[in-house]
């Protein structure tokens, strides 16, 4: 389910986690419960506008939920026998639900367990990440597949695929033991980057920022750090997400209108998150090993250090993005640093390294929308305009779409606007 935005919606994504970890954790079928608790998403997105939220939403959300599972349970081939397993992992304190109303004595945050549950060795890295992101992080099967760069379809045959693996792997609900978290912990930290990300920059939608993600895979990853506090990429990734929400609040204008970084008024930034964030990756790097999250949020630092943009550090940027480009084959990287390229050498150099995109770039707005910004730098005003239009075109983000919209506008009848 991917909800509009609004008080519950927002209510829901954040419950939604939670509901899943107490259905798997009582009842041990992962897949069946989130089934089941996207259901009772869907009663509760349509009955709670028009009838008020309950007493206690996430015990309502459970007890619908439950309701939903043993139906699901109970249209199975095997009703019967399935019906008695559910019945015989009910522990003898849970075998009477608390009132939907009620505060749940025995009830925890699960979140975290679930997320280490659906980065399970047994699935590849990229179906892990796919089933946290619609588990945990509460997004559409359509945002999953515009962050991998596939058709929808593939992605929801993914999301199937994954979920009944760790059914059929028999996993228990619990979080692994130590030696266990490496083997998982690059798909964990890849899915809370994948989850910021969305909510720092919505892929799609009337809003640029959706900021109940980016604060819950800030909350989830200071969790994984409380837990391996001594892990470089741990606090690199804390740090990366923490320096980069700082200037959520410069972002967009009175209006909400997209406001570029350099145009930004730093007054407005969350200097508390950036001086925690500047703290973090300054204790994180002489550790090592260095990894691209610690690099990333070493480029971030950069940017909140700058008291304007024109002092921004660029050549000390460029070198972190030649860094980052040896030990990560992210094709978006290619992007900043050629606007790091023409920061430094000018923006003829930047367009010459676009030349060579990767060929995953080669339909994605961000390509058309940083060509035409160095167009632009280069004083060439009909490129400029034509790419971004052309970003402007592969962009599904309104505020994105209106403005490089804008900026085309700007740049084809100037003094007009």
């Amino acid at each position: 389910m991917t909800p509009p935005a609004g008080p519950v919606d927002d209510l829901l994504r954040a419950l939604a986690p939670q509901v899943v970890g107490v259905l798997t954790r009582r009842y041990g079928d992962f897949a069946t419960a989130e089934d089941a608790v996207q259901e009772a998403l869907l009663d509760a997105a349509t009955q709670w506008p028009e009838e008020g939220l309950p007493g206690n939403p996430r015990g309502w959300l459970v007890q619908v939920a439950a309701r939903r599972m043993t139906e699901l349970v109970r249209n199975e081939q095997a009703r019967r026998r399935r019906e008695g397993l559910v019945a015989a992992r009910v522990p003898v304190d849970r075998s009477v639900a608390a009132a939907a109303d009620e505060e749940d004595p025995a009830a925890r945050d699960d979140t975290l367990t679930l997320l280490f549950l659906c980065c399970h060795p047994a699935l590849t890295p990229a179906s892990a990440i796919a089933l946290t992101l619609r588990s945990v992080g509460g997004l559409g099967t359509g945002e999953i597949a515009r962050a991998f760069l596939v058709p929808e379809a593939t992605m929801g045959q993914r999301i199937s695929r994954a979920k009944q693996r760790i059914k059929a792997s028999g996993v228990p609900f619990r979080m692994p033991d130590a030696a266990e978290w490496p083997t998982r912990l690059d798909a964990v930290l890849h899915v809370l980057y994948l989850i910021f990300n969305e909510g720092h920059t919505s892929s799609a939608g009337p809003d640029l920022r959706r900021v109940e993600l980016s604060r819950e895979a800030i909350r989830l990853t200071r969790a994984v750090h409380a837990l391996l506090p001594d892990d470089g990429e741990v606090a690199g990734l804390l740090a990366l997400m923490l320096l980069n929400d700082a200037r959520g609040p410069a972002r967009t204008g009175p209006d909400g209108d997209l406001v570029p970084l350099a145009e930004q008024d730093r007054t407005r930034w969350d200097a508390a998150a950036i001086a925690e964030g500047v703290a973090l990756i300054t204790a994180a790097l002489p550790r090592g090993p260095v990894g691209p999250y610690q690099v990333q949020a070493a480029i971030a630092a950069v940017h909140d250090e700058a008291p304007t943009a024109a002092e921004t550090d660029w050549p000390q940027i460029l070198a972190l993005y030649g860094v980052l480009e040896r030990i990560s084959g992210n094709p978006l990287i290619t992007l900043n640093r050629a606007v790091a390229v023409a920061m430094v050498d000018g923006p003829a150099a930047g367009l010459a390294l676009l030349d060579g995109a990767p060929a995953a770039l080669a339909d994605h707005h961000r390509l058309y929308a940083v060509r035409a910004h160095l167009h632009e730098l280069a004083g060439e005003r009909e490129a400029a305009v034509a790419d971004y239009r052309a970003a402007a075109r592969r962009t599904a983000s309104l505020p994105e779409r209106h403005h490089l919209s804008l900026r085309a506008a700007r740049l084809a009848n100037p003094g007009r606007l």
